[in-house]
């Protein structure tokens, strides 16, 4: 058994509930520690933590599974884990396509697993988890004997923890081409290629968002990726769509998607760099009814947080120049270390330096199947703001 104990003054973060524990604040470890085992943690007077997996290469060195001291760490803890997410979701009605785990959220730290109808996508990120890989397999197929699972560890994240990246077949090889239905749409995803798991599940409830805004107006949308919210802009009724997108992939996907809804004669995707285009149309007078800006994440370190307040703050003031008195902006911003109340003041300083009023129509963050737990911020990290331009 490996004993972890902590240091006198700690981060209050973790008796408040964060399953992260920095090299740091460990005072002592006794045991041999190769990496990825199970380690009790307790204070510096010998009060037990929890218990969690351990990586003396990782910064974080132990992220906690249990504060129960009577709950092992085995293949059941794993089945009865993710009987308890499919639980929760079909409770807030999350059922054909969800992300089935969320990580630190559902209390498998480091864990991302998302629901495609039949099909499973699973990230482990971390050493601890990636271990266990085997009975999270397990588990899925005795709960829901799935038609297939796939793994989708082609991300960089893992070097920090010392693991490949990789990505592949953990059951019998299937089409990793699927469709999807989503609010009364149908869409293409690209399980083995596309970017994270395939498709981003966490905008689902957001999109509905747009369905009265967008009725009879005339649309443009950035940074679309495959189409979903513009796509979900023309079943609503909008006079037009456009969507741009700077991957010539994602914008064939796009009109594939189009196609895919009979609504190809209203919504249209072009392969343009969204930043030029944005400046170059506004000066050129083109204007719209309504904007919708879903950039990718613009920063992953606080070193660089401010070129992403400037990138946010550059798109968003453009996205408003192109909006016709009374229009709407439809904005996103999934980076995590810019905060809601960061994001709106650089909303708020972008509507300044257009000389444009705004008016909110809803603040909100990712869906229900990507829970927020208060005590834990990095499980927060989507904001989706519509506001009326005046």
């Amino acid at each position: 058994m490996i004993n972890i104990y902590l240091k006198r003054k700690i981060s209050p973060r973790v008796p408040n509930g964060h399953p992260w524990i920095f090299n740091n604040e460990v005072e002592k470890i006794e045991g041999d520690v190769a990496g990825g085992e199970v380690a009790e943690v307790f204070t510096h007077d010998k009060k037990f933590v929890g218990r969690g997996y351990v990586n003396p290469k990782s910064q974080i060195i132990v992220r906690l599974l249990t504060r129960d001291k009577s709950t092992a760490i085995n293949e059941k803890f794993f089945l009865d884990k993710l009987s308890d997410c499919w639980a929760y979701r079909n409770r807030i009605g999350y059922t054909e396509n969800c992300r089935l785990v969320f990580g630190e959220a559902d209390g498998l730290p480091q864990l991302i697993i998302d629901k495609f109808n039949d099909y499973f996508v699973i990230q482990t990120l971390a050493l601890g988890i990636d271990v266990w890989k085997p009975a999270i397999v397990n588990a899925l197929n005795t709960i829901f004997k799935p038609k297939g699972i796939y793994e989708r560890n082609d991300v960089p994240v893992r070097e920090l923890e010392g693991l490949p990246q990789q990505k592949g077949f953990l059951s019998d090889p299937f089409n990793t081409q699927i469709t999807i239905h989503e609010n009364g749409l149908k869409f293409h995803v690209d399980i083995e290629n596309g970017q994270k798991t395939g498709y981003f599940l966490d905008q689902q409830d957001n999109r509905k968002a747009i369905r009265h805004i967008v009725k009879d107006a005339e649309v443009l949308g950035a940074f679309t990726y495959t189409g979903t919210f513009e796509i979900h802009a023309a079943h609503y009724g909008a006079k037009s769509v456009l969507g741009l997108d700077i991957s010539a992939n994602a914008v064939q996907q796009a009109n594939r998607n189009a196609a895919l809804n009979n609504v190809q004669d209203t919504c249209r995707f072009e392969t343009a760099n969204a930043f030029d285009l944005l400046k170059q149309w506004s000066k050129e007078g083109n204007r719209y009814d309504v904007v919708m800006l879903d950039p990718p994440a613009f920063t992953k370190s606080r070193e660089t947080i401010q070129k992403a307040i400037t990138g946010y703050k550059e798109i968003n003031l453009r996205g408003m120049k192109l909006i016709r008195p009374g229009g709407f902006l439809v904005t996103s911003s999934c980076t995590s270390l810019v905060n809601p109340e960061l994001f709106l003041q650089v909303i708020d300083m972008a509507a300044k330096d257009a000389r444009r009023k705004i008016r909110q129509v809803t603040f909100q963050t990712q869906s229900g199947d990507h829970p927020v737990i208060w005590s834990m911020d990095n499980t927060q990290y989507l904001k989706f703001l519509i506001v009326q331009v005046l």
